[in-house]
This record gives C-alpha cells, structure tokens and sequence, in this order.
C-alpha cells in the first residue's frame, strides 16, 4: 500500500503473506502452496519451503493437476533458499516440521495445521490407483483449509 493512500480512499491493500511449512516440500506443503495461488491468489502471497529438500513428489504433482492445479513447475526448497520475507503467518503442515520450526524475524505467527502424509499411506499399498486414494483425500483437504485462508486463521 503507498503510504500516501488509505485503503478505502485508493482500493489498494497488502496481502497476507503465508508461509506453508513441511518436512521435505515435497507434497503437502507444495499443494497447499498450489490451493492458495490457485484459489487466493487476490488476497494472499504465499511460498512453501521445508526443513529439508525431498524432491518434487510425482503423485501430488498428478493429483493436482486432476484438479486443475499445475504444480509441476514447483522446486522442492529450504527455508533459507527463500527471499528475506517478513511472514504474516507460517503454516507447518506436518507434525516434524512444528515439532521443527525455526524462529521467524519479524512478527511471524507459527500456526499448525497438520494434514496427514501421503507417501507415508500408500506405502503399503499394492497398486498405484490405491495410493492415490490418499493423496487425493489429503488434496481436498487441504483446498478445504486454503479455502478458509486468510480468515480461518483467526
């Protein structure tokens, strides 16, 4: 917002920067980043990044683009690989990574809001389709959570 303007003299604001958290940013983080720019991308700037970097996962890369969300040219990122950003909110969206979340400057509220894991689901299933059964539950979701965004996040 220019600071010689009021919101509701210019219609201008600043949107809600949101940080999407995860063990590897390698699928649930990489989804919720891809909802958000998909659904709210007219009241939020978001990233996703991870503790560590795992690998873009090909199955939420195909369940995402079921639903019409091409996530395909997402890199799987550190916190550190990001720009300086001062974060509205940091969402963890797995237990690892809020167990792990490091200190963010500024005035970063730590939210969680876990979603189960995927890989960890179809591990012990036989074929492909029944894997992306739960890669397909955890998809909507987290469009469900997004969809709630910025306002869900009290």
């Amino acid at each position: 917002m220019n600071s010689k303007c009021r919101e509701s003299e210019c219609g201008c604001y600043m949107k809600t920067k949101l940080l999407f958290l995860c063990t590897g940013n390698s699928c649930r983080s990489q989804m919720a980043e891809g909802w958000a720019r998909y659904l709210k991308n007219d009241v939020l700037e978001v990233w996703s990044a991870g503790i560590e970097k795992h690998g873009m996962n090909a199955m939420a890369v195909e369940v995402m683009a079921e639903a019409g969300v091409d996530i395909s040219g997402h890199q799987s990122k550190l916190i550190s690989d990001l720009p300086a950003i001062d974060f509205n909110y940091v969402i963890t969206v797995c237990d690892n990574a809020h167990e792990s979340c490091p200190l963010f400057s500024g005035n970063a509220r730590v939210i969680h809001s876990g979603f189960d894991d995927p890989p960890r689901l179809a591990a012990g299933e036989k074929t492909k389709e029944a894997s992306l059964v739960h890669y397909r539950r955890v998809r909507d979701e987290i469009r469900s959570f997004v969809e709630s965004l910025p306002g869900g996040l009290g």
